[in-house]
């Protein structure tokens, strides 16, 4: 099996980061740090996790984000292809892999409630 090699190779570039874990989903497998989930490996392809305050190296290569089909309805997450340069390089890939720890720290906001959209729209008197 291609992915399972792809693994054991991934968690040893990664062996440095404390607390790393494998755990096997959607045909692949997922990367924690602790209860952070912050990769994708699936197809011989390793994904991490991003956000506003990941490097600008995702985009500017090109780098394909992580979608998976629901229905007839494509959805992109915001985990991102590690290129091979990266996954080669033990000190980048241990850099890129802790932006993607932080950036799966993160807690997205919840969007406001109907009630407090409403009370804030209007003035108090």
């Amino acid at each position: 099996m291609a992915d399972e090699s792809f693994k054991e190779f991934v968690l040893d570039q990664l062996s440095r980061l404390p607390e790393v874990r494998v755990k096997a989903m959607f045909g692949g497998y997922g990367f924690y740090q602790g209860d952070r989930f912050f990769g994708i490996l699936l197809k011989g392809r390793l994904y991490l996790k991003t956000d506003v305050r990941s490097p600008p190296d995702f985009l500017p290569r090109g780098l394909a984000p992580f979608t998976y089909e629901k229905g007839k309805q494509i959805t992109s997450l915001s985990y991102f292809e590690v290129p091979s340069e990266i996954l080669e390089s033990r000190e980048k890939l241990l850099t890129w892999a802790n932006h993607a720890v932080a950036s799966a720290s993160v807690r997205p906001m919840k969007p406001a409630s109907r009630k407090q959209r409403v009370s804030r729209a209007r003035p108090k008197k």
